[in-house]
């Protein structure tokens, strides 16, 4: 039996921090392939990411998010029953992570003023601008051997590890705080109560033929399973685990 899992953020910074989350793991796997058109998807997961480093303080928002983690495991230590050595070999991690955040410049700074990507992003953001007479910068890039561009690739994506690194261990730290419950959706519908949270897990069946619409905040929030072939609401109980993450 295939099961499909599924993430929902109950806020917009944590749908923020997913979106990048998801972007660095398509830059990350689209840079291992010599190919233009794995490339072309790289540079597009690049520049949106500068995208949304321009539009938000990414950088502050995560190094509090980071602070706060910190702040709870570090008033469980000396508590009885609590693994100790576990505890203070994470609490290191987050202090070195923390600091090379602090220590970072400001996401994209240094990509933002590479004279070939400047050269290069502005006419991605035209329908087929990546095309060779549109962008003969990028089309020579392409034909340069593969360990130039692999270089290159590598280059630029070392400027998100502080940014990966905190983001990485935050989504993971926030994601081991929920653990998968059984539940049902009667006739496709299911409601729930999820006080601060920040991220809500499904797990489900794909013989059901169904996916999930999810509304709601920190606090409460909506399922409804839609029919793939119909995309219409499901009237059939689908059974399902859930973890809500704070």
């Amino acid at each position: 039996m295939t099961t499909h899992k599924f993430e929902h953020p109950l806020n917009e910074k944590t749908r923020i921090y997913l979106r990048v989350e998801a972007l660095l793991a398509q830059l990350l796997n689209a840079s291992q392939h010599p190919d233009g058109i794995q490339y072309q998807l790289f540079f597009r997961a690049l520049f949106d990411l500068l995208d949304i480093f321009e539009q938000i303080q990414l950088k502050s928002e995560l190094a509090k998010d980071i602070e706060k983690q910190r702040q709870m495991y570090r008033s469980w230590l000396n508590v009885e029953g609590v693994d100790q050595v576990t505890l203070r070999t994470l609490l290191q991690d987050i202090d070195g992570i923390h600091r090379s955040l602090m220590n970072a410049e400001r996401f994209g700074l240094s990509l933002k003023n590479d004279r070939f990507l400047s050269t290069i992003r502005q006419r991605f953001n035209l329908p087929g601008g990546a095309c060779c007479f549109d962008l003969p910068a990028l089309h020579y890039w392409l034909h340069l051997p593969t360990e130039v561009k692999l270089k290159d690739a590598n280059q630029w994506i070392a400027n998100f590890k502080a940014l990966s690194d905190a983001l990485h261990l935050w989504l993971r730290l926030t994601r081991e705080t929920g653990d998968y419950q059984p539940q049902t959706a009667k006739n496709g519908f299911y409601q729930g109560e999820a006080t601060d949270a920040h991220i809500i897990r499904l797990a489900f069946s794909m013989k059901d033929g169904v996916y999930p619409m999810i509304s709601g905040h920190k606090n409460r929030f909506a399922i409804k399973f839609l029919d793939f072939e119909s995309n219409q609401a499901s009237t059939q109980d689908i059974a399902f685990k859930i973890a809500v993450c704070n």
